[in-house]
């Protein structure tokens, strides 16, 4: 089953741009890279629109895009030509694309230098973006529980937020709300709980859609080590969980226990 020059196109951005996603999606039945490959590099696409210009305007004007793409396949009418939205609108649902559209919205949050409100909308923002994202993607492959997903993703979300602290502050973000050693210590403590008990409820994702999860469980590692040592977040030393994930992602893949 080969794929067009557009699902080779998706793979190469993923590639480049989210090497861990990249590899799970490469862990999974071909037939499901041609879901995961557009969803994932849209992500990619949403996720870097507001850090390519210092132009807040121009960073909204890629996003809304991006938003547009969503809103012409939830509306059932002709996509844009391009590399990433034509295949994306062949892979998913009308009712997917509105969870893409809300996705793309959160990443707003990007463009500008406000912290998170509250609490609730720094759950909501992981949500929107890692959960969003994965329940798509699990959803088109196989029967999924929704709570379940959206456990895993959090998890997976806050593992990769915390990998970015330094480079979201080095650009003038704000991005934890208590940043002191024992706030980084309950987020990821907090994240690694809701990977536990998705973990525990993993019999109600069906085996086709496990291929949507392959990449959460690099994030056990990194949520026990900012536990353990919340400083190496700030300092920028908490290790890099993708050669790490080289090792266990076969096995992952082999068994289905993400």
């Amino acid at each position: 089953m080969s794929f067009d020059a557009d699902l080779n196109a998706c793979a190469a951005l993923v590639e480049r741009a989210d090497p861990l996603r990249f590899r799970a999606a490469m862990a999974a039945p071909v037939a499901a890279r041609r879901v995961l490959f557009p969803l994932y590099a849209f992500n990619v696409e949403v996720a870097r629109a507001p850090w390519v210009t210092q132009e807040p305007m121009i960073a909204e004007m890629r996003l809304q895009w991006w938003r547009d793409v969503s809103e012409e396949i939830a509306e059932g009418r002709a996509v844009r030509r391009h590399e990433v939205a034509t295949p994306l609108a062949q892979a998913i649902t009308p009712q997917d694309a509105a969870l893409l559209d809300e996705l793309a919205a959160a990443r707003r949050w990007d463009i500008y230098k406000d912290a998170f409100e509250d609490e609730a909308h720094f759950a909501r923002y992981m949500d929107q973006t890692a959960g969003n994202l994965t329940w798509v993607a699990a959803r088109n492959l196989g029967p999924a529980d929704e709570t379940t997903v959206r456990d895993a993703a959090y998890a997976a979300g806050v593992a990769a937020w915390l990998l970015a602290i330094p480079e979201l502050e080095a650009r003038g973000r704000v991005p934890l709300l208590d940043g002191t050693a024992t706030g980084v210590a309950a987020l990821a403590r907090e994240a690694l709980g809701r990977l536990i008990r998705a973990r525990q409820n993993r019999s109600r994702i069906s085996r086709a859609a496990r291929g949507a999860l392959f990449h959460i469980g690099a994030a056990e590692a990194v949520l026990k080590q900012a536990m353990a040592q919340p400083g190496a977040v700030v300092d920028g030393a908490l290790s890099d969980p993708l050669e790490r994930d080289r090792m266990w992602l076969p096995l992952r893949a082999l068994t289905g226990r993400w």
